[in-house]
């Protein structure tokens, strides 16, 4: 493991919560916060957030979603906006933006979400590729943002079932982007090992 004296490449990530009161400042924002906290917490990279609070509107998200690619952001976080209700249009606004489909992450989230409630066949979170950005939606309460990035684990600590963030750096090495270098304590990620650089020194 890495020390954060030698903390890798630096990257930009964007996290976007996507709430009509929130925004409008009806009640505090928890999604920012938490997605926040767990990358610092996550990733031994210098990383420049560029953090967005947004409403509930398709035209919206998207061209909040486009300006993110274009600043760089390697990787941009959503939180919010991916329910059946009426006014949840996050899925539709982040797929309108894409040029590659990653359905990968929507089913394992769920997956994840089912260990807890039988809802979660309601959410419709996706991910995709634009140009070399890893755009993901995720769910909107805290507990869960961290549940679905970090997986579930045992009594023992050992991994039950992957979080989707251990296939993330792995991604992002594919597309182009920085090598991103997790603190295995909070997420295993993993690269096969063709893909795996020597620790720095």
């Amino acid at each position: 493991m890495n020390s954060d004296l030698n903390a890798g490449e630096p990257v930009r990530i964007g996290i976007v919560s996507i709430s009509d009161r929130a925004s409008s400042g009806v009640y505090e924002d928890k999604g920012l916060p938490a997605l926040q906290d767990w990358l610092t917490r996550a990733l031994h990279n210098p990383i420049t957030f560029e953090a967005r609070l947004i409403p509930d509107e398709l035209e919206v998200i998207s061209s909040t979603l486009i300006e993110l690619v274009d600043s760089g952001c390697s990787l941009v976080l959503t939180t919010g906006g991916t329910g059946p209700a009426l006014r949840d249009v996050t899925p539709e606004a982040t797929l309108a933006v894409a040029h590659k489909e990653m359905p990968g992450f929507g089913e394992q989230m769920r997956q994840i979400s089912l260990k807890f409630v039988p809802t979660a066949i309601l959410s419709r979170q996706v991910a995709v590729i634009r140009d070399q950005t890893l755009i993901i939606n995720l769910p909107g309460q805290p507990k869960s943002i961290a549940e679905t990035l970090e997986g579930l684990k045992g009594d023992d600590g050992k991994s039950v079932v992957p979080g989707i963030f251990a296939a993330v750096p792995y991604c992002i090495d594919l597309i182009g982007g920085p090598y991103l270098e997790a603190r295995e304590e909070v997420c295993k990620v993993f690269r096969p090992k063709s893909a795996i650089r020597s620790p720095k020194i």
